[in-house]
């Protein structure tokens, strides 16, 4: 098993202790650092792409939900909180697991185990979002198109779509969406949906495995062809 990287966010310095002091019966994990609230926990996120975090819900200022919404890597997330009111909301989200303070050693293996099989298959990065009341962790994987929606970007996965606060040019600088290539000026897709490539006289087009045609721009047809050599 390959070294699984964390980072432990919670205002109280006793819980935050007690989580390492049960991590120190896998030596696959290491501990990159410590967080206190949400902003120290988005620079520290920001800087060290941690693969999984154990994080507190209830925090001074930002909640560990404020928190996600922000982050541009997204790693795997066991939520550790005294308050039981947040379980539904936190598996609306995709998180791995939710302990509840006192942490019990049973359960923190149980959520352990989950981690190391789901961190070691590679599930891929994913991001955080908020649309209207619904919470949504999405793996990059997942998503096949993307559209330009003025200030917003447009993902669509599977048969849903949400927004997402950014830009189609800092999506194709996150190094997450490296299998996305840009069509156009407002569509990105991703590489792996490619079901064919069609041309005819207006030019190439891509129609994805989930039925979408999508043409693409004389000057990306150029790219694109180097890409899939056709």
């Amino acid at each position: 098993m390959s070294n699984i990287r964390t980072l432990i966010i919670d205002d109280e310095r006793g819980a935050r202790q007690e989580v390492i002091r049960m991590l120190k019966s896998y030596p696959q994990v290491t501990v990159l650092g410590e967080a206190a609230n949400a902003d120290e926990a988005e620079q520290l996120v920001g800087l060290l792409k941690p693969d999984l975090i154990f994080l507190d819900i209830q925090m001074p200022g930002r909640s560990g939900f404020d928190l996600l919404e922000n982050l541009v890597h997204v790693p795997q997330v066991i939520f550790v909180t005294a308050f039981d009111s947040y379980a539904v909301q936190a598996f609306e989200v995709s998180a791995m697991d939710y302990l509840m303070k006192p942490i019990r050693e049973e359960r923190f293996k149980s959520a352990m185990d989950k981690a190391i099989e789901k961190i070691g298959a590679n599930d891929g990065a994913a991001v955080f979002i908020k649309d209207r009341s619904k919470h949504h962790l999405i793996k990059w994987k997942d998503v096949h198109l993307i559209e330009s929606a003025e200030n917003y970007a447009r993902l669509f996965f599977g048969q849903e779509q949400v927004l997402l606060k950014t830009s189609l040019n800092k999506l194709e600088e996150n190094p997450d969406c490296e299998r996305f290539f840009r069509a156009g000026r407002s569509i990105l897709f991703n590489l792996d949906y490619i079901s064919s490539v069609k041309k005819d006289d207006d030019g190439m087009f891509v129609e994805l495995k989930t039925g979408n045609l999508i043409r693409i721009s004389e000057r990306q047809a150029v790219k694109l062809r180097s890409l899939i050599k056709t």
